[in-house]
C-alpha cells in the first residue's frame, strides 16, 4: 500500500490549528489515540487515503501536509482585537475560512452591482475615526430612518428590524453561529463580529454563537465601521484601547441608549443595580446586556459587576441552547444566516440561467443545486 511522504510536524500543526484535541481527532479519523500519536511523531506512516482524510478532518488543503514549515496565516482584513499592545491570538481555522468566504461573496456581489450600474453608497466611509460620536450617531439614525429608540416591540424585533433597514441601504448583513455546520462553531472569545468596508458591497458579520442580547450591540458596532470606512475583526471587548474600537463602542452605546435619556432614568438608590434593567429594557427596547454595558461605560456599575452579570448571561444562553429542540426549517435558517439581498441576487442569476447552479451553491453556503428553487420560494422569488 502506497504511503504518503508527508511532514509529520504538519499533522500536529494542522490538528492544533483546527482546535481539536488528540482524543477527539482520533475518533474523527477512526483510529486509536496511540496510532494518531504515532502519526504525529513520525513513528508510523500514513497511506495517501489516510493523509487525505486527515487533511479533510483538519480543514486544511492536502498540500499543506507536505510543507517543511507551517504557512504564516494572517487575517485578510485588519485585526482590531489587540488589547494593551498584546498580539491577538492565532486566528482559528473557522475565522480564516469564514473571512475567505465573505470576501468571495463580496467580490461576486460587487461585480453583480457594477453590471446593474449601481452607484456607490454614500454612507460608506462618510466619516472618519476622528469624527465625533454624536455626528456619526445622528447621521446613522437619519439614513436608517429610526428614532432615538423604538416606542414599542421587543429588543429581538428591534434587532431584526435594524438588520432589514441596513440591508435596504445596500449593506449585506451575514449572521451565523458556525461555519457551514454546527461541528465547526465560532468562538465568541475569538470574535463577536467584523466589517468589510466597501463603497459598493460592504459586509457586516455578526457571530450568532454569542448571547442573543449581545448581538444588537455588535450589529451597530460593525455598522459604525462601515460609516468610517474601516474594515476589521472585533472582539467587542469593553476595555479595548484601539481608537477605532473605542469609537465604535461609543457610537453603538449612544445609538442604542442615549446618555442624556439614560441617566435620569437610572435609579442610583436602588438596593441592587439590576433592579434598573427591567424598566429600562421596556423603555429603550434593548436587551439587559446592552443596558449593563451602557451602565459600565457611564461608571454606574463596577467592572466586576458587569463581568459577573455577563458571565451569568452567557451561562443562561448556553443552558437554553442545550434544552432547545427543533427550530426553524433549513431554508428559514439559511435565510437568516445569509444576507437576503445577496441571496436574491445569486438566485436571480442562477434561476435565469446566467450562472451555473453549482456556482450559486458555492456562494450560498453549499445549498444543493436541486434545492435552490426551494430556497427561492422561501425568499419570495
Amino acid at each position: 500500500m502506497t504511503t504518503a511522504n508527508i511532514n509529520p510536524a504538519m499533522l500536529r500543526w494542522s490538528r492544533e490549528r483546527a482546535g481539536i484535541a488528540v482524543e477527539k481527532f482520533a475518533q474523527k479519523c477512526n483510529v486509536t489515540f496511540e496510532r494518531l500519536q504515532e502519526w504525529e511523531n513520525g513513528q508510523h506512516p500514513l497511506t495517501f487515503n489516510q493523509a487525505m482524510a486527515f487533511a479533510e478532518k483538519a480543514h486544511v488543503p492536502f498540500g499543506y501536509l507536505f510543507l517543511t514549515t507551517p504557512p504564516q496565516e494572517l487575517l485578510p482584513i485588519p485585526d482590531l482585537r489587540t488589547l494593551d499592545g498584546k498580539a491577538p491570538q492565532r486566528p482559528s481555522a473557522e475565522l480564516i475560512d469564514l473571512l475567505k468566504i465573505m470576501l468571495m461573496r463580496q467580490e461576486w456581489y460587487r461585480d453583480y452591482l457594477q453590471q446593474q450600474m449601481v452607484t456607490p453608497l454614500e454612507m460608506s466611509g462618510r466619516f472618519t475615526s476622528r469624527s465625533s460620536i454624536d455626528a456619526i450617531v445622528n447621521d446613522m439614525r437619519l439614513k436608517l430612518h429610526v428614532p432615538t429608540h423604538p416606542i414599542r416591540g421587543s429588543w429581538e424585533y428591534y434587532y431584526s428590524d435594524l438588520v432589514k433597514r441596513i440591508e435596504d441601504m445596500g449593506i449585506l448583513v451575514m449572521r451565523s453561529p458556525y461555519l457551514h455546520h454546527h461541528t465547526r462553531p465560532f468562538s465568541v472569545d475569538e470574535f463577536r463580529g467584523f466589517a468589510i468596508a466597501d463603497d459598493l458591497a460592504p459586509i457586516i458579520f455578526v457571530n450568532h454563537a454569542d448571547a442573543p442580547g449581545a448581538r444588537l450591540f455588535t450589529l451597530v458596532h460593525e455598522l459604525c465601521h462601515i460609516w468610517i470606512g474601516q474594515s476589521g475583526v472585533s472582539d467587542g471587548g469593553a476595555i479595548s484601547h484601539r481608537h477605532e474600537e473605542v469609537l465604535c463602542n461609543a457610537v453603538a452605546a449612544e445609538f442604542l441608549v442615549p446618555a442624556d435619556e439614560f441617566l435620569p432614568l437610572w435609579d442610583l438608590d436602588a438596593e441592587n443595580w439590576r433592579e434598573n434593567l427591567a424598566p429600562l429594557e421596556s423603555h429603550f427596547h434593548v436587551s439587559s446586556w446592552v443596558l449593563a454595558r451602557r451602565a459600565l461605560t457611564m461608571n454606574l456599575i463596577s467592572r466586576e459587576d458587569y463581568q459577573h452579570f455577563i458571565h451569568e448571561q452567557k451561562l443562561a444562553h448556553q443552558q437554553r441552547t442545550k434544552k432547545e429542540s427543533g427550530g426553524p426549517s433549513y431554508f428559514r435558517t439559511k435565510k437568516a444566516q445569509i444576507s437576503v439581498s445577496f441571496s436574491r441576487a445569486v438566485l436571480s442569476q442562477a434561476l435565469s440561467g446566467q450562472m451555473l447552479l453549482r456556482e450559486a451553491s458555492d456562494l450560498l453556503d453549499g445549498i444543493q443545486p436541486s434545492r435552490l428553487s426551494k430556497f427561492a420560494e422561501e425568499l419570495g422569488l
